[in-house]
């Protein structure tokens, strides 16, 4: 079992994360102070933001790492075997029909349970 423990950041990505970070912070503080401008403006602007701060992201060391995690996640979402809806409907009837069956179970076993140290304690309840 060999894990990788080298540490591959420069600082160039500690001054982009401080830019991105900023970016984001500039962008929360300007919709405070511009509450008056258009909400659809506002919302362009950030969507602008975001995507430049998202750019900036992948160009880093873990924005590379995790785009690439990114893409082997979907290739392997792709090779699933989805249940056809028959097959969910079915299964969720049974576990609706489980939790019915344990749920009247317990409901029967705390009445017997109550009984039984009511009758112990001479407690009624």
């Amino acid at each position: 079992m060999s894990e990788k423990t080298e540490n591959t950041s420069n600082p160039l990505d500690m001054m982009k994360w401080l830019v991105i970070f900023a970016l984001l912070a500039g962008l929360i503080a300007a919709n405070h102070s511009f509450d008056e401008v258009s909400v659809l403006i506002r919302a362009l602007v950030a969507v602008g933001v975001v995507v430049i701060a998202g750019f900036i992201a992948a160009t880093t060391v873990k924005g590379s790492a995790f785009l690439t995690f990114a893409k082997e996640s979907r290739m392997e979402v792709r090779k699933v075997i989805w249940p056809t809806r028959q097959e969910t409907n079915q299964t969720t009837l049974i576990v609706m029909a489980a939790t019915v069956i344990v749920g009247l179970l317990l409901w029967g076993l705390d009445g017997i349970i109550v009984r039984l140290v009511g009758f112990i304690t001479g407690i009624g309840v």
